[in-house]
């Protein structure tokens, strides 16, 4: 049950791509392919704060159910640090017992950012695991307290994780990468977590009216293939979203003057029905040096 239900949430921190060009940021063109204009601001001297968070809700038996990511990002100068909370609330608690804090930090560039340090740290009652990883630039240090398993079939290898981003730095990070027109909705994106290697892509599908808790108006569709490149259990590689019934589907929209961001990502469970994540709070802000 726990699996189904978070599946969105679960899926939203892993399934990101480069998104897309819109009439609302011909702007932006100024800036060239390879840079933001709003970490070039941030690298020239001015931080920012930017606060997403994101709900999902699905129904049992008609009973709503919820769960709630929460991101909080600090960027100033080269680099950045966020945390993350993913958690259930209201009547899924009596479901369901989930509660993951995350932390990364790292380089911020022109063009996006650049994991240094991840940490995460599950609150499930069961093995309550952490797994702290740090890269370097040739190789990466990964410890899990408890330990796990084993590093799945086949593991890693170092050359993919530090080709990769860690789950939550790649979902802030899809709103500040350059857009290409000719590639709407960009890609692949690689994610490590210290076990799991995962790539995803993104197919553009169509321009779509939007509409969230934080932000209404204009952006785009795209549709998700994951593939489970390495890290996972004997038999789960390849492209497979267990549990889902058809597509993931993201909508993109430039929420925020020089972001496009993931406002909106809508999965089809085959146990629980359809699990809609939106956005709840989005904020740029200014940040004191």
């Amino acid at each position: 049950m726990k699996a189904k239900l978070l599946a969105g949430l679960a899926l939203a921190t892993t399934a990101l791509a480069t998104p897309a060009v819109t009439s609302q940021e011909a702007d932006l063109a100024s800036f060239g392919p390879d840079t933001n204009p709003v970490l070039v601001d941030v690298r020239d001297g001015n931080p920012r704060r930017f606060i997403y968070e994101l709900e999902a809700t699905a129904y049992l038996l008609f009973i709503p159910i919820t769960a709630r990511a929460s991101f909080d990002v600090n960027l100033h100068g080269d680099t950045y640090d966020m945390t993350s909370q993913v958690r259930t609330t209201g009547v899924a608690d009596i479901f369901v017992d989930y509660d993951m804090q995350l932390a990364a930090s790292g380089y911020v560039n022109d063009d996006g950012l650049r994991t240094y340090n991840y940490i995460s740290q599950n609150h499930d009652g069961k093995k309550n695991r952490r797994v702290e990883m740090t890269y370097h630039p040739d190789s990466f240090d990964m410890v899990a307290t408890p330990a796990f398993g084993d590093l799945g079939h086949p593991p890693a290898t170092t050359e993919q994780a530090l080709a990769a981003l860690d789950p939550i730095t790649a979902l802030i990070n899809v709103s500040f990468q350059p857009r290409d027109p000719d590639e709407p909705c960009g890609g692949p994106i690689r994610t490590f977590d210290g076990r799991q290697l995962t790539e995803l892509t993104l197919e553009y599908i169509q321009e779509a009216d939007i509409r969230t808790r934080a932000w209404r108006g204009h952006g785009i569709e795209c549709h998700v293939t994951l593939n489970r490149v390495a890290g996972y259990n004997e038999g789960e590689t390849g492209s497979n979203l267990s549990g889902i019934d058809g597509p993931m589907r993201i909508f993109f929209a430039e929420a925020i003057p020089g972001m496009m961001i993931p406002v909106k990502i809508v999965v089809d469970s085959e146990d629980i029905g359809r699990i809609t994540l939106q956005t709840r709070r989005l904020e740029l802000l200014d940040a004191e040096s």
